[in-house]
């Protein structure tokens, strides 16, 4: 398993976002204040990257240095450009996207992106704020099927929705409200899969923009599935009616 690798103090993770490095999380003080602080907190946020506010203890934890209040982890991928898997794909393969508006929980992306990876997924595309970080659990979780798939970032989940159209892409993302169940749509074609947070969802923004909302049958009490058990029905419903 690939180790999460931390980089701490304030003006070396500024240097570091400021470089281009790939940081899946920033740590800071709660209450943490000052000059420098604000910086960073103004530079994460202009890279959009994921803040959390933790307890001294926390930090400690991370980083056994003098961390000054602010920790980072670094990505263990180097994540791809989602236009330019377009340009290059060939649309007679009839691609298959996987596009995840919100999932936040690690485990729940680790075990995603390994099903993606066995259904012959070619490329995941999560937002650059509000989802889950590439990090250790998320390369465990995956058993390394990480480093197999290109996963993209994008600023929001619609800007790769409306990329998608623009190439010939099929949308079609899941919704317990829908009408059709995911076997009444043609998945045989270039497609984009999109599935979001068990809590909200996809964003009704988004929603609004696919080609087609589907949903799987449910028989029992329970409301709903565990998103990355729908995704990967989901996902292997298209893999069979491609077979």
């Amino acid at each position: 398993m690939e180790k999460t690798t931390y980089i701490y103090g304030i003006r070396a993770i500024i240097e570091a976002i400021e470089s281009g490095k790939e940081i899946s999380k920033v740590y800071l003080l709660k209450d943490g204040d000052g000059i420098l602080m604000q910086q960073l907190k103004t530079v994460a946020r202009k890279n959009n990257i994921t803040t959390s506010f933790v307890p001294i203890e926390k930090l400690n934890h991370l980083a056994k240095g003098n961390h000054q209040g602010a920790v980072a982890s670094i990505s263990p991928i180097h994540f791809k450009d989602l236009e330019s898997i377009l340009e290059k794909i060939d649309m007679e393969s009839k691609p298959l996207f996987l596009l995840l508006d919100g999932i936040t929980d690690v485990r729940n992306f680790g075990a995603i992106i390994r099903t993606a990876e066995c259904t012959g997924v070619d490329a995941i595309v999560i937002s650059e704020s509000g989802s889950a970080p590439v990090n250790a659990a998320t390369v465990k979780t995956s058993v390394g099927a990480v480093f197999n798939i290109p996963i993209c970032k994008v600023n929001h989940i619609k800007d790769a929705v409306f990329l998608m159209k623009a190439y010939g892409v099929q949308t079609a993302g899941a919704n317990e409200k829908a009408n059709n169940l995911i076997y009444d749509i043609e998945l045989n074609q270039p497609m984009a899969i999109v599935m979001g947070s068990e809590e909200k969802g996809i964003n009704p923004s988004t929603l609004k923009i696919l080609d087609h909302i589907v949903k799987l049958p449910m028989y029992g009490d329970i409301a709903s599935l565990n998103v990355s058990v729908a995704c990967g029905a989901m996902l292997y419903e298209t893999l069979r009616q491609r077979l």
